[in-house]
């Protein structure tokens, strides 16, 4: 068995995203940074890890995407490219590594890919980034698109509320995302949106949508590891589901860890040479 609940062993690749909505078959993506999570995740049969830029808030503790860099974007998907024997591997393109244009994303682009042997790229934003994402699916790469809630622009937002509310902004997204599709990505995250909107958008595109936050309509559903496992507190948006509390977890072994180092009781004579 390939993983909890998969017997297909397969490499899981852009294509097969596409396969599967053809089928109906929804897709399950979670993040992973690092090898050791990587590989577990892998195993239990996720059909793609997406490294994300979410890396800069889980990893390195900062309060939004922005600061995290090409280089360390690289250092992660490396990583967990290095575990994940099954899954396709995605990752973010992270700020400031595209919106510059088509020539540095480009160049950015094929770094990424070079150095990190992940299998796609993901891009937050529509028509206004659709020449640069045209470029660099003109030189082979593979594109996720991300619509809605796009956090690399929260500076610009002001708030990480849902997105595409009102008629106007309903409308773009579904342009953009018809135009992300046309261009050649092979699937597009919406974030935070309407789950009537991403019903709607989810019928009327070819390429599969990934959710987060936005129904249960799309074709695929992505979490943030460290959310979905317990292990962040004080963040407990409506889409997020946890499945365990890893968080109380770890810190019942630790703790037990320090009383055992303490009282002289660990290493004991068999966990000695």
């Amino acid at each position: 068995m390939a993983g909890y609940l998969v017997n297909d062993e397969r490499k899981v690749t852009t294509h097969r995203f596409i396969e599967m909505k053809k089928k109906g078959e929804k897709i399950s993506i979670l993040t992973s940074y690092d090898f050791t999570t990587a590989g577990i995740v892998d195993r239990a049969g996720i059909d793609g890890i997406l490294v994300g830029d979410s890396a800069s808030n889980v990893m390195a503790g900062n309060g939004t995407t922005l600061p995290i860099t090409v280089d360390q974007m690289i250092y992660h998907a490396r990583s967990v490219v290095k575990a994940a024997k099954r899954a396709l591997v995605v990752c973010d393109m992270p700020f400031g590594s595209y919106q510059t244009g088509r020539h540095d994303g480009v160049a950015n682009a094929i770094r990424i890919m070079k150095e990190s042997g992940c299998d796609a790229l993901k891009m937050e934003g529509g028509v206004e980034i659709l020449d640069t994402v045209k470029a660099i699916l003109d030189a082979g790469i593979p594109v996720m698109g991300h619509l809605g809630l796009t956090p690399q622009s929260i500076n610009k937002f002001g708030t990480y509320a849902v997105r595409a509310k009102e008629e106007q902004e309903a409308a773009k997204l579904l342009a953009d995302a018809k135009a992300l599709a046309e261009a050649g990505c092979f699937a597009i995250t919406l974030e935070k949106v309407p789950a009537q909107l991403a019903e709607k958008v989810t019928n009327e595109i070819s390429v599969p949508t990934i959710g987060i936050g936005a129904g249960n309509h799309c074709d695929g559903q992505v979490l943030v590891i460290a959310d979905m496992l317990g292990m962040t507190q004080g963040f407990s948006p409506r889409f997020l589901r946890r499945y365990a509390d890893l968080n109380a977890i770890m810190t019942d072994a630790i703790g037990n860890y320090v009383r055992d180092v303490k009282s002289g009781d660990f290493p004991n004579e068999q966990e000695s040479y």
